[in-house]
């Protein structure tokens, strides 16, 4: 069968015109959900778009995670075509943040271990010329708990 799969590459008519391709992303919505009709109304709404692979709901956190190849703009309008009022998801995980009780990023409706991505919970970096630098005297010192991994 391979021959024949061979022959009919050259027989077959391609387009000269070929679309690119959006990249597989992950596109997660905050949208206020009270039912399961709620749910359904939006899960349906995304499902039926064009390019999208997968579509989870979680209504006890309002969140939408959409996996595929879409555009997060169009994702976005689809949901607030529904009715519902919706924004991107606006909470990172709370231990990827340095100062995560600092003004604006502690919020009482972040779900449990979640707070707000603004760019007062990271610290500033360090204004040098040369670039960024090491502290090679931290890694010997008693206070560094993987320095013995490093020796």
């Amino acid at each position: 069968m391979g021959a024949l799969d061979y022959i009919s590459n050259f027989c077959t008519v391609t387009s000269t015109r070929r679309r690119k391709r959006k990249p597989m992303q992950t596109v997660e919505i905050k949208v206020k959900m009270d039912c399961d009709g709620c749910e359904r109304k939006v899960k349906n709404a995304v499902t039926s778009m064009k390019g999208v692979k997968t579509v989870e709901v979680n209504r006890k956190q309002s969140r939408v995670m959409v996996n595929g190849h879409v555009d997060p703009n169009k994702v976005l309008k689809r949901v607030k075509s529904t009715g519902k009022r919706a924004e991107f998801w606006p909470y990172i995980p709370q231990h990827l943040v340095y100062y995560p009780y600092a003004s604006g990023v502690y919020d009482k409706r972040a779900p449990s271990g979640h707070v707000r991505n603004v760019a007062q919970a990271f610290p500033a970096p360090p204004p040098s010329s040369s670039g960024p630098e090491e502290n090679f005297v931290s890694f010997f010192s008693d206070d560094n708990v993987h320095a013995c991994s490093i020796m």
